[in-house]
């Protein structure tokens, strides 16, 4: 395993409103980007080709932490302010609330993710995941086990749940019948697992947060492993796994971008344009990783092919 200091990379940056502190990022299959303007209580779209932007507030005491696309291409954004999964209208930039039950005021919801079957189901920090059926509007919501903690959840090839705890430090495999979660314990100890992502395998990825670690878990196997990131007191937020299963994830103490190929166990370290990006979210689609630098007020584009040409 080793690690490099790559040369000023290629990052593309585009301005968002001021006072934005955009949160999470979600390109879209047409071409277009979506971001929650956390700060501001709204959010945004942008046409990176055109630079056309549009901005949709989402009402009084909105909070959006998290947004994806649907299949719809409609955004999906989970919003603490208004305790409520909320969806923008791709077309028509119309706004539909589905509140939380009266009994989960104060979820803190941060990050959501479709299932197979088109159920969209989401995270609350303050201990808390849930269900939502868009079409009946239906909502079903959990305890998670040791209280706070949940955050990033995603979803894997063949439609197993998996969510992150921060606060808890575990990784939590929901089965979607009964609504009950399964803790997987990780290796080390209190290590913040942040963030998810699945790989075309099924592995699960985690940004280890506390211990500056990038892990794996394969269900299939039962089995983890562990990587520490390069440099002094790294901290992992986002993670995000790529067409061609590279791992990419946003290191806050470097102020980079780093990527890691789990075929040479091989780091590579990125420095972003400003400094205190503090991104929180990334995602991508073919040949892009696209992330939120919410200290900067500014949404981010690296392009990977050139780094991924050797490992078609």
């Amino acid at each position: 395993m080793g690690w490099a200091q790559a040369q000023p990379s290629s990052f593309q940056s585009f301005d968002v409103p001021a006072g934005s502190g955009p949160h999470d990022v979600a390109p879209s299959p047409d071409g277009t980007v979506w971001y929650t303007a956390q700060a501001r209580g709204a959010v945004g779209r942008l046409d990176p080709r055109s630079g056309k932007a549009d901005w949709v507030p989402l009402g009084t005491g909105s909070a959006p932490h998290g947004v994806i696309v649907g299949a719809d291409h409609a955004a999906w954004i989970t919003d603490g302010g208004l305790n409520a999964i909320v969806r923008i209208d791709a077309k028509t930039l119309a706004v539909t609330r589905f509140p939380l039950p009266k009994d989960r005021p104060d979820a803190n919801l941060n990050t959501a993710v479709f299932d197979k079957h088109g159920h969209l189901w989401f995270t609350g920090q303050n201990g808390i995941y849930g269900e939502l059926d868009p079409a009946s509007g239906r909502m079903r919501v959990f305890d998670a086990p040791r209280g706070r903690g949940p955050y990033g959840i995603c979803v894997t090839p063949d439609g197993s749940l998996y969510y992150a705890s921060l606060a808890g430090s575990y990784l939590g495999h929901i089965d979607p019948k009964s609504g009950s979660t399964q803790v997987i314990e990780p290796p080390t100890a209190n290590q913040g697992a942040r963030r998810v992502w699945s790989d075309s395998k099924g592995h699960v990825w985690v940004s280890e947060w506390t211990a500056g670690k990038v892990g794996m878990f394969d269900p299939a196997k039962h089995q983890w492993r562990e990587w520490s990131l390069p440099g002094n007191g790294p901290h992992a937020y986002a993670i995000f796994v790529d067409d061609h299963d590279v791992v990419w994830l946003s290191e806050w103490t470097a102020n980079a971008l780093v990527r890691f190929d789990p075929r040479t166990e091989h780091f590579d370290v990125m420095t972003f344009p400003l400094p205190n990006s503090n991104v929180r979210q990334m995602m991508g689609r073919k040949g892009e990783v696209w992330m939120s630098a919410s200290g900067t007020d500014h949404v981010l584009l690296h392009q990977t092919q050139a780094n991924d040409a050797g490992s078609k």
